[in-house]
């Protein structure tokens, strides 16, 4: 289509390229003279509106235009519909048609267009047709339905659904996607369009009538990362709600300099058109639809409301038994407004259940709260006895529905050390009556803020802490709630929510006199730096829990102890060791219980050199007791496992740690505690249970917004795909690792995940790419490897650099990396180092010592065991054999190798030991098939030479990766030549194909 031809509009429509590309085709067959329809489907504010108006403008050249929609004066008369647009031609040629009847039978009207057509295209659009008369819809669909080819008429319409004019070709238009909607954010926001053009432009754009509000909108050089996410997420990919939202703010707020409001104000008339629907259902529907809209008003998105609950409000509320059965377990009586998914009941659209709110006079609202909350009560009620806590109650608010136990505290003060006792009262009655408050209310948020001390699921703690922070009246216990349900939030593995209640506090929280406001001025660093930690740059999460640490240990000393630790954490991640060793000194000038002393103690010991001392604090971490932090403490005595090289209690330490957090939460530890358990499992050598906790633990990092975490669960599954291939995976997993891992310097994923790809190359037999992939990180150099990593790459570097033809006599390097692992060896007790050590040596000593250093290696890996790692040994003591004409002798080795490979599911590994066996003079157990049959005259080492000439190496790469020279590796390609009867590498490349495969099969 030609650029005259197509489909533009007063401002770009962002995120609608298929469908103005659909209107295009519409309007082109209509310009050929032949007709059609199409019915644009959408829920109020997605743009309907606008892309009709992009359709009249790129036809209005064309010929006439016929454009109406139903007005509520003309919404009770017949055929009213029918007569605006008929009267409200768009052309210069002829006269306007007469005016119509005032009734238009269906089968008169399509004689009707065609005069108003006057013999030129004619388009014609119905906006809102779902709300015309039912005479107008009528004609208008039993029109459309009888055009095609030569009518030259195109009707396109715009509905919220299809019930009126089923059988026409519908095009369902979808909220904008993340993208678009924050480039059309930049668009509303960006000041490049003012006063009433510019609302002007973007209502029609946007199809709504929010263009005041848009035009409105002060010019911002940039929008807040936190503002844009939380408009994005409130707006939920609707525009003119997206719109209107952005133009209720202030420049300060768009740019997060002051505080948002909470909730978002704006998107009214959005609401309004959702809300259309309702006036015409049943009061006891409406009723319903109302007590399904306030059960979960403080619920986050997508969780519904309970059908018991439902059911039980319903029935006290009046409503018929069986209708109620009928709504919540049918599916009907409700318009399709209402679906139930297993014990919960959904709003068809998230945006039906706010405008079911907004519509509602605001006494139905409370009673349907006050409700809600005195069945939740009378829950509690029968799960416990009466206590009495002693603070009076708010009016309207039983006296013990504010009690909470006494060991819970508010969020804005020192946390309690006892474990909390149940408290009397669902959290969510509370909830329940915070709704129901009509302005500020000091004690109620107070009861909230105590209740939300108690174990309950962090989300419903978070969402009781935003009404607390709703009903404060100072602005600094305000600011302090909203951090303390970010803080929940982030437990709750719900970061865009943390995120967006910390805009609510603003860049700097205000301070208040005393404990709770020296504790609020903390917690909001606290929080962006947990969020940090999971998302973000570590040196930026180890500065910024450090600081937020100082500021709570006067007034908070737990959350300053987990600031610390997660200070520690941070710079464990970016490999920054004196970071985390100050970080962990800092933590001993607090008190600390047992198990968490042993374990700091042990590990800045470790760090410092003092190997002995530190070992001997870390094993009195081995088994942590359970209770409330039993997750953490379990991940740490998983640490402090693999630092003593015990793999067994690593990996029961994290499969406890796993069901801890299974079984209690918090969600945000569930990837960290499948890492730490896949780790364990990849130094047992259980490569398959690795991979498959670190494949769940990628899910649950992704669920929970966690990407510093996907990075390292990457690198895992990097490590394992490097053992059980295929090459292409852990490629992939290490480049995705990286690409995450490189902007937040997570250097242990670094240091991971180019280890498994060097350790992949050696499994195909690219010994130079893996030392060139390894050097940098053993070395000395800016980029050199993580503290705690580096050293378990030494020996397949080591490996590496012999197998590519470096020397040992050539290289000081080699000799230095081994000389600083065997002091690495001999401080950790890691069973499997003496055995890597003696390997090394090995690699490196002359013919009349080497023989001796693989025997030691091996009697090593006896004892510690291992199938991986002894078969590596296994294989490079064979091929050393082979390399030496003792072929004989490098049989064992290398079967040995071969069967312990493919126990431990080590393919690629498998297939060099199957290749280096063959060349040996032993088939292998290798069965040939009739693809094969080309290859039936050569020998085992002339068929190892020809597939890796066909990859495309040259004679000095196949050398290096044989182990052969380059005179042996041209003696045998021209004997491969002659047998096969060839003249070139390229007819060789065509024969096997890219992968040295007969045919290329």
């Amino acid at each position: 289509m030609t650029p005259s031809t197509t489909v533009r509009s007063p401002l770009r429509l962002f995120g609608r390229d298929d469908e103005l590309a659909t209107l295009e085709s519409l309007l082109a067959c209509l310009w050929r003279g032949d007709g059609g329809a199409l019915v644009l489907v959408a829920p109020p504010g997605l743009g309907r509106t606008a892309l009709l108006r992009a359709a009249v403008d790129a036809h209005r050249d064309r010929g006439p235009v016929l454009y109406a929609t139903a007005t509520p004066a003309l919404r009770a008369v017949p055929c009213g519909a029918l007569h605006a647009l008929l009267g409200s031609a768009h052309t210069s040629v002829g006269p306007s048609p007469a005016a119509p009847p005032p009734v238009i039978a269906p089968d008169a009207l399509a004689g009707r267009l065609r005069e108003a057509g006057a013999g030129r295209p004619l388009l014609v659009c119905a906006d809102d047709a779902h709300t015309w008369d039912p005479a107008s819809r009528t004609a208008l669909a039993f029109a459309a339905r009888g055009l095609g080819a030569g009518s030259r008429t195109a009707v396109l319409l715009s509905a919220a659904d299809t019930t009126a004019f089923a059988g026409l070709p519908t095009l369902h238009l979808a909220p904008l996607d993340e993208g678009a909607a924050s480039a059309l954010l930049d668009r509303l926001v960006s000041g490049t369009a003012s006063g009433a053009d510019a609302g002007t432009a973007l209502g029609a754009a946007l199809g709504s009538t929010t263009g005041a509000a848009v035009g409105s909108t002060p010019g911002v050089e940039e929008v807040d990362p936190v503002v844009r996410a939380e408009l994005l997420r409130e707006a939920a990919g609707n525009p003119s709600l997206l719109a209107a939202l952005a133009g209720r703010l202030t420049p300060d707020q768009l740019a997060g300099r002051t505080p948002l409001p909470f909730p978002l104000s704006g998107g009214e008339a959005v609401l309004a058109a959702h809300a259309e629907r309702l006036d015409g259902l049943p009061d006891r529907t409406r009723a319903l639809l109302l007590l399904a809209a306030a059960a979960q008003e403080h619920e986050s998105d997508g969780a519904g409301a309970d059908a018991l609950l439902l059911l039980r409000a319903g029935t006290r509320g009046g409503l018929p038994r069986a209708f109620l059965d009928r709504a919540l377990f049918g599916g009907t009586v409700t318009d399709g407004l209402l679906q139930r998914a297993g014990s919960r009941v959904h709003f068809a659209h998230r945006l039906v259940a706010r405008a079911v709110l907004h519509h509602a006079p605001w006494a139905q609202r409370r009673a349907a709260h006050e409700l809600l909350a005195t069945l939740l009560a009378e829950t509690g009620d029968r799960a416990r006895a009466a206590r009495a806590d002693g603070v009076p109650a708010p009016d309207g608010i039983p006296a013990e529905a504010g009690e909470a136990s006494p060991a819970s505290a508010p969020a804005s003060a020192p946390a309690a050390s006892p474990t909390p006792l149940p408290p009397p009262v669902p959290l969510a009655a509370l909830v329940q009556w915070a709704c129901a408050a009509s302005g500020p209310d000091a004690v109620l948020a107070a009861r909230l803020e105590v209740a939300a001390g108690a174990p309950f699921p962090y989300a419903e703690r978070s969402a009781a802490l935003v009404r607390a922070a709703v009903l404060s009246t100072e602005p600094a216990l305000r600011a302090a709630r909203f951090a303390a349900a970010a803080e929940q939030a982030v437990l709750a593995g719900d970061p865009a929510l943390a995120r967006a209640l910390l805009a609510r506090t603003g860049p700097r929280a205000p301070g208040a006199a005393g404990a709770a406001g020296g504790a609020a001025r903390g917690l909001a660093p606290f929080v962006h730096g947990m969020l940090a930690l999971r998302s973000g740059p570590a040196a930026d999460a180890h500065e910024g829990l450090r600081a937020a640490a100082v500021l709570l240990g006067p007034y908070d000393p737990r959350r300053a102890l987990d600031a610390l630790l997660g200070a520690a954490e941070a710079a464990w991640a970016a490999g920054d060791a004196f970071g985390y060793l100050d970080a962990m000194n800092r933590l001993a000038r607090t008190p600390l219980e047992a198990g968490l002393e042993h374990y700091r103690a042990g590990m800045c010991a470790v760090l410092e050199g003092r190997a002995a001392e530190g070992h001997a604090l870390l094993r009195h971490c081995l088994d942590p007791a359970g209770g409330p932090g039993a997750p953490a403490a379990l991940l740490r005595a998983g640490v402090a496992a693999l630092v003593l090289g015990d793999v067994a209690a690593a990996c029961r330490a994290g499969a406890r740690a796993l069901a801890a957090v299974r079984t209690g939460g918090p969600d945000a530890l569930l990837p960290q505690a499948l890492e730490h358990l896949a780790y364990a499992e990849l130094r047992a050598g259980r490569h398959a249970g690795a991979r498959a906790h670190a494949l769940e633990g990628l899910h649950a990092a992704r669920r929970t917004g966690q990407p510093n975490s996907s990075a390292h669960l990457h690198a895992v599954l990097a490590l394992a795909a490097s053992v059980e291939g295929p090459a292409e995976a852990c490629a992939a997993h290490a480049d995705a690792a990286l690409a995450g891992a490189g902007p937040h310097g997570l250097a242990q994923a670094v240091t991971l995940a180019t280890w498994a790809r060097a350790r992949a190359d050696l499994a195909s037999g690219r010994p130079g790419e893996a030392a060139a992939r390894l050097a940098p990180l053993v070395g000395t150099g800016p980029a050199r490897g993580h503290f705690a990593a580096r050293m378990l790459a030494v020996p397949c570097w080591v490996e590496a650099a012999v197998l590519g033809g470096r020397l040992p006599e050539e290289s000081r390097e080699l000799q230095a990396a081994v000389d600083e692992f065997a002091s690495w060896a001999a401080r950790t007790a890691d069973p499997g180092a003496p055995a890597q050590l003696a390997r090394c040596r090995a690699l490196l000593s002359p013919a009349d010592e080497a023989d001796a250093r693989y025997a030691e290696a091996l009697a090593h890996h006896g004892r510690a065991g291992g199938d991986f790692e002894r078969a590596r040994t296994q294989l490079l003591y064979g091929q050393w054999l082979r390399r030496r004409r003792r072929t004989r002798e490098a049989r064992g080795p290398l079967r040995d190798a071969l069967v312990a490979f493919q126990r431990c599911s080590a393919r690629a590994w498998a297939d060099r030991a199957a290749g280096e066996l063959r060349a040996a003079g032993e088939p292998a157990g290798v069965r040939r098939d009739a693809a094969d049959e080309p290859l039936a005259a050569l020998t085992p080492q002339q068929l190892r030479i020809a597939r890796c000439v066909a990859e495309g190496a040259t004679n000095r790469e196949v050398a290096l990766r044989l182990s052969l020279s380059p005179r042996t590796v041209d003696h045998h390609l021209r004997n491969v030549f002659a047998a096969l009867g060839i003249r070139s590498r390229t007819e060789l490349a065509r024969l096997l194909g890219p992968q040295g495969v007969p045919g290329g099969a």
